[in-house]
């Protein structure tokens, strides 16, 4: 069934497809050709593909809810009509930057009654401390987003204005990735603008704002909410392809009139901020009291022009929907033209004749605050008492609300249940100033769904958007580094703490696999009924040493089912719940990760889920753990193999494995704690023997050396050359600490703990430590577990101690917290 042929609008209004004419109409044909989406399991094959690279970059989460969806087919537009378009986002961006420059300079706007002053000084986003902060260069608005739609007639409206904390740059180049390998042979073949040199305009543009900078040129940095941010991915994914460091508030002090990164060892002076934190609540002295996300000092630093803050604060009130009545106005007045791109028809009811108009129509009008506190409401939907109600607040508070007639945006051809439906579609636009004027991004964040002037913000299913060129694109060239960042850079506390803990539950996830791998195993050899085999030959023997593995496992993870303790995320210390904080550990570094730990997540999740479904389908049986077990094992592996070949030997590396060595340090003496420190049988004992070798990979190296448990012990616990042994991951452990920055909290009790534990494995005489036996129990082996694990447990709180501590929020008697 062809595509072209099968879809049909439904409605009528603009469709991109089949309205479309000229290069843009044949592109689409041959995007129905060469992609071979005729068929529904064609369709739902690349919906699978597409959902599965987008988890490989680690846009998809455990929670459908906030699952990000996108679509396999991009929106197709021609590079004339975008010509047309790109030329009015020039302008709209060049008219509010002129209007902001007059916001928080001479105010004429407000004092010619150009602009009514309710409409800025009532607004929440205009904020009178950034009032004498200026942006170096000729623009005061460094970027802007605007939603647009196209109309009935074909003709592009914008939505809103979106200019405080600009979100999607980093969903533009991730769908663009996902998309462009999804459809790979229409992508190389099209004549498709590249977004990547937007990208690296938006890098120079960074540097040009900054304020004198020292010798090494400009410091940068994203400055971010944190991973609980519903656009946490979008800044982390920024910040990666900018090339700059990920910094929240905490991470930042102002000392001596200047911002600076608190960093292991050192602050580090920091010149711009690219801002993604509301402007209110960047510094809890001037503006929201009580904020976290904030640096007490920054306004007075940017006031002073030590720091440069992009957007700058109070940018926000741009985007005050009620602005959109008077643009047109404003246009003829700061740039004698008309305003080229319209946007959609509003009325502020802070206007009594609007006002009137807005409550006489509130039936068929889309209804919405001027700030972002509530969502806009559909007049249509709305009952005559919740209209009566809604009539109220509007009298109330007339100058908070608006009222838009709404659009009947075009709709586009979207993979929905098997089959190609028509869509509303709205498009978000980025432009960034440069010296020379504005850049647009060649293309944009296009996201499908019902009503989506009413949604207020990027929600439903997203699409690439592809803006065709006359000729072929030439591939995007990698930027250079921003100058003052060096390869060595150090990393703050916050991130150093998360790099750390990620190195910990990596190790604890494969430790965890191991064990449950080994005790699997003995499961299938001896819980079974009339098994042949080391059960016949010793019928006591195989069900003690599957006892004692399984308490041991209980020990080291919780007590919980085999099944659960490999795909229960609420069971501590189980596989899904190590994953679950390996990717809340790695959300708050992204900027420190390569893409292949996000694919080694990805593997791992994947895998969970599977296994989640099989145990739905089959039941709890931990007879079928082992290929899963498997499975997680080998992403386990990717992910360490990430580690190794893909990270820089930088501050962060170093502490991402001194937590795997300090993990797997523990969990090797807790496991010999539970398994061998009380002897049992001979048979029983070699049976748990080897499934404690096997869960530490040296039982290759074992069956080649013997020696009973004294050589178990002596491979396990001193052999220096043994990747897996106590002894090593000591010596790493050591290695891995002294590549970090001096503190000024000193290391002394840190690497004190670090030698008494290696002085005590020292001591150790692997022979006796088998043989002697006091009161049933392997005396000199416990002791020597016990001494080594608590000082580890106690190494583990030096480390945070020394390196992760940060300042605690204090109260001041009736001041600010």
């Amino acid at each position: 069934l062809d595509l072209l042929e099968s879809y049909r609008a439904n409605g009528p209004g603009h469709d991109e497809m089949l309205q479309a004419s000229g290069p843009a109409r044949l592109a689409w044909e041959q995007l129905a050709e060469q992609a071979r989406l005729g068929r529904p399991d064609q369709l739902d094959a690349s919906r699978a593909e597409v959902m599965s690279l987008l988890q490989d970059e680690g846009l998809v989460t455990a929670d459908p809810a906030h699952a990000w969806q996108l679509d396999p087919l991009p929106v197709l537009v021609d590079e004339g009509e975008w010509h047309r378009l790109e030329a009015a986002l020039l302008q709209r961006a060049e008219l509010l930057d002129a209007i902001l420059t007059d916001l928080y300079g001479e105010r004429r706007l407000l004092t010619s009654g150009l602009l009514p002053p309710e409409v800025v000084l009532g607004h929440p986003g205009f904020v009178r401390a950034a009032d004498g902060i200026r942006v170096p260069g000729p623009h005061q608005l460094f970027h802007t987003a605007a939603d647009l739609a196209r109309n009935a007639d074909g003709a592009w409206t914008v939505l809103a204005d979106r200019v405080d904390t600009p979100v999607g740059l980093g969903y533009v180049m991730a769908d663009r990735r996902v998309v462009s390998e999804v459809l790979a042979g229409v992508y190389r073949q099209s004549r498709t603008r590249r977004v990547g040199p937007y990208f690296q305009a938006l890098r120079a543009a960074l540097q040009e704002v900054a304020p004198a900078a020292g010798p090494d040129g400009p410091r940068v940095a994203v400055l971010t909410p944190g991973p609980a941010s519903p656009a946490a991915f979008d800044h982390g994914y920024l910040a990666a392809m900018l090339g700059l460091p990920l910094v929240e508030g905490g991470d930042l002090v102002v000392q001596d009139g200047r911002v600076w990164a608190r960093t292991l060892g050192r602050l580090e002076p920091v010149d711009v901020l690219l801002r993604r934190v509301d402007a209110a609540d960047v510094d809890p002295l001037e503006l929201r009291r009580g904020s976290r996300r904030g640096v007490p000092g920054l306004v007075q630093a940017a006031r002073a022009g030590a720091v440069t803050v992009v957007n700058t604060l109070g940018t926000g009130v741009l985007g005050n929907p009620a602005l959109l009545t008077y643009l047109p106005r404003l246009a003829r007045a700061l740039r004698g033209e008309d305003l080229a791109l319209p946007s959609a028809v509003t009325y502020w009811c802070g206007d009594r004749s609007m006002c009137s108009h807005v409550m006489a129509n509130l039936g068929r009008l889309i209804v919405r605050p001027t700030s972002d506190a509530e969502r806009p409401v559909l007049g249509w939907e709305l009952t005559l008492d919740q209209r009566a109600d809604l009539a109220t607040r509007i009298a109330g508070q007339p100058a908070a609300w608006v009222g838009q007639e709404p659009i009947e945006a075009s709709t586009t051809p979207t993979v929905h249940h098997h089959a190609l439906v028509p869509q509303p579609t709205a498009l978000r636009t980025f432009a960034v100033a440069r010296p020379s004027g504005y850049v647009v991004l060649s293309g944009a964040l296009g996201h499908v769904g019902p009503a989506p002037q009413a949604a207020g913000g990027v929600v439903g299913t997203a699409k690439d958007v592809w803006v065709l060129a006359p000729e072929p694109a030439d591939a995007a060239v990698t930027g250079a580094a921003l100058p003052g960042r060096s390869p060595t850079a150090a990393v703050s506390a916050r991130a150093g703490e998360d790099l750390f803990h990620l190195g910990r539950h990596a190790e604890r996830a494969e430790s965890t696999v191991r064990l449950l791998l080994a005790v699997a195993d003995r499961w299938d050899d001896f819980a079974r009924p009339a098994l042949p085999g080391p059960a016949a030959s010793a019928p006591g023997a195989g069900p003690a040493a599957l006892a004692v593995l399984l308490e041991a496992l209980h020990t080291l993870a919780a007590e919980a089912s085999l099944a659960g303790l490999v795909t229960d995320a609420t069971v501590h210390g189980s596989v899904a719940w190590s994953v679950a904080r390996m990717a809340q550990d790695a959300a708050g570094v992204r900027d420190n990760l390569s893409p292949d730990v996000w694919r080694a997540l990805s593997a791992l999740e994947r895998t969970l889920r599977a296994e989640r479904q099989r145990q739905l389908d089959d039941g709890e049986n931990p007879l079928g753990l082992a290929p899963a077990l498997g499975r997680l094992l080998e992403a386990l592996m990717a992910l360490t193999g990430g580690f190794a070949e893909s990270l820089v030997r930088d501050v962060g590396w170093h502490l991402l494995e001194a937590g795997r060595r300090l993990e797997r340090a523990q969990r090797l003496v807790a496991t010999l704690e539970a398994t061998v420190t009380a002897p049992h049988d001979d048979a029983v004992e070699r049976l748990v023997l080897e499934s404690v070798l096997l869960a530490n990979e040296s039982a290759i190296t074992y069956r080649r050396r013997g020696g009973g448990l004294a050589g178990a012990l002596d491979l396990l616990l001193v052999d220096p050359a043994n990747p897996r042994s106590l002894a090593f991951q000591l010596q790493e452990l050591r290695a891995h600490l002294a590549g970090l920055p001096a503190t000024g909290r000193g290391p002394a009790s840190r690497d004190q703990l670090l030698d008494e534990a290696r002085d005590l494995l020292g001591e150790l005489r692997t022979e006796r430590a088998a043989r002697e036996r006091a009161a049933g129990r392997r005396v000199h082996l416990e002791q020597t577990l016990e001494s080594v694990g608590w000082r580890l447990e106690e190494l583990a709180t030096e480390i945070s101690r020394v390196h992760f501590t940060r300042p605690v929020v204090a109260q001041w008697p009736g001041g600010w917290q």
